[in-house]
């Protein structure tokens, strides 16, 4: 075993890596990056890695951006820390809330800022308890996300997040999030069920659900409109348009997480607007400032702003935010980077862009690894398999998938591997058709090598070949 260079070893006596296998990595070490430039990020030994993932779905300026460098230095000089308690504001939060405002695709009366999309879902749960009480209805509290969901960690966010390695010992879910069916066909469609047929069938279980809690119990249903860390699942075309519809005849408020598809990921502003549908409320964080500082946000209807109103007058204010809720720097980035994508054409672009990377993701799926190749606007997944005609996976102890990330990373490339074996992409918006050439490359070298590995472990049998 090589040994550990003196970063590595100050990291592994020092930090606790979120969702690392904390006990392999004091053997390997961490992979220390030391810069990025445009989608390439450098290693402490200088080795270039094309970031396909956007550092964590978030960089869709890439990396070393002097307009958004430049926003944040200019803010610290004049304001370098403000907050929005107590009736104060600056600037920066202003202008920005208008923007949003502006930018949003349903009817948009204010905005909350916070710091990250686990407290942006959060707070979603929050102002829909808040606004039920506000309206006498007490009851009318349960949330509904659904299996293979992600919508963070901290402990209401993590319960709607329908992954159990993020649930599994950690005491969760709390009570009152229910979780519906994952609209993922390929491995949860019934036998020759059509996508239409599947998408009836999930928005007639969803419906059961409601009308079984009952539906003045049911607040809220929250979706990602692909879903990202749960394998980056697209979701049938008319899915949306059955779910909105049984949402709306049960009076549920509709919540779209736009953490990973907003600003441009999918090949419009919002996901929603690629996928059709008109949520309630929206979440968003990640590209709002291109991952350079932490900034997330919601959205407010009227109807639930005027409810924050009466509980304001009622209790004598309103009892939530964060010190960072708005910060000066991470608004004034975030305004940079809105203007650098409208200035760019950085979602028409990326509109371009989709149907080249889709036609390599897509290529991939005639590998012998993979089940489903699968993917919408610029982000995608391949999933791996033991056997295609089956969709046999692999045995998880195996680490497949973690093995073709790590043979990824040694051809350049970083992908991040998640639930179910499947390899996630997701590069910055900027990235360049070459680039994206260059991406698809290095990954089908690493499965390339990773079926190698597969074929000596004897991890599937010959004839899945």
């Amino acid at each position: 075993m090589t040994p550990l260079s003196n970063l590595a070893v100050r990291d592994v006596e020092t930090l606790i890596h979120p969702y690392s296998n904390l006990a392999t990595l004091r053997e390997s070490g961490p992979l220390v990056l030391e810069r990025g430039q445009g989608v390439f990020v450098y290693d402490s030994n200088g080795k270039p890695y094309i970031e396909g993932m956007s550092g964590l779905w978030c960089t869709a300026l890439g990396y070393g951006n002097e307009e958004l460098v430049e926003a944040a230095a200019a803010q610290m000089r004049k304001l370098s820390f403000a907050h929005l308690f107590s009736g104060k504001s600056h600037d920066p939060a202003i202008e920005l809330a208008e923007k949003l405002k502006e930018m949003a695709p349903v009817p948009t009366s204010k905005v909350f800022f916070c710091n990250s999309g686990s407290e942006a879902n959060d707070t979603q749960i929050k102002l829909v308890w808040y606004m039920n009480n506000a309206w006498g209805r007490p009851r009318k509290k349960k949330i509904i996300s659904r299996l293979r969901a992600y919508h963070g960690v901290t402990v209401a966010s993590a319960s709607l997040t329908g992954l159990p390695v993020n649930q599994r010992d950690f005491d969760l879910p709390m009570a009152g999030i229910l979780h519906a069916g994952c609209p993922h066909h390929y491995r949860f469609a019934h036998a020759g069920e059509s996508e239409e047929d599947f998408a009836t069938r999930l928005a007639a279980e969803l419906e059961q659900m409601i009308e079984r809690e009952g539906a003045d119990t049911v607040a809220a249903f929250i979706a990602e409109p692909v879903m990202g860390a749960g394998g980056v699942l697209v979701p049938p075309k008319t899915y949306f348009e059955k779910i909105s519809a049984v949402c709306r005849r049960h009076d549920v408020y509709m919540i779209a997480d736009e953490v990973i598809c907003g600003f441009g990921r999918l090949g419009t502003t919002f996901g929603c607007q690629s996928l059709g549908f008109a949520p309630d409320g929206i979440s968003v964080a990640k590209a709002l400032t291109s991952g350079y500082v932490p900034m997330a946000a919601v959205t407010v209807p009227e109807p639930m702003y005027q409810a924050l109103l009466d509980e304001s007058r009622k209790i004598g204010t309103f009892g939530h935010g964060f010190t960072y809720s708005g910060h000066p720097v991470a608004a004034a980035v975030a305004l940079k980077a809105l203007e650098i994508y409208a200035r760019e054409r950085l979602v028409e672009k990326a509109a371009q862009k989709s149907p080249h990377f889709q036609a390599r993701l897509q290529a991939l799926g005639q590998h012998p690894l993979v089940g489903e190749a699968r993917g919408r606007g610029l982000i995608g997944a391949v999933e791996l398999v033991a056997d295609k005609a089956s969709k046999r996976s692999f045995d998880p102890k195996a680490g497949v998938s973690h093995r073709a990330v790590r043979l990824a990373e040694e051809e350049g490339l970083m992908v991040r591997f998640l639930a179910g074996d499947s390899i996630s992409i997701c590069p910055p918006l900027v990235i360049t058709p070459s680039e994206v050439d260059a991406l698809f490359d290095r990954l089908g070298r690493a499965l390339d090598r990773t079926l190698e590995w597969v074929r000596r472990e004897h991890l599937a049998e010959p004839t899945a070949w």
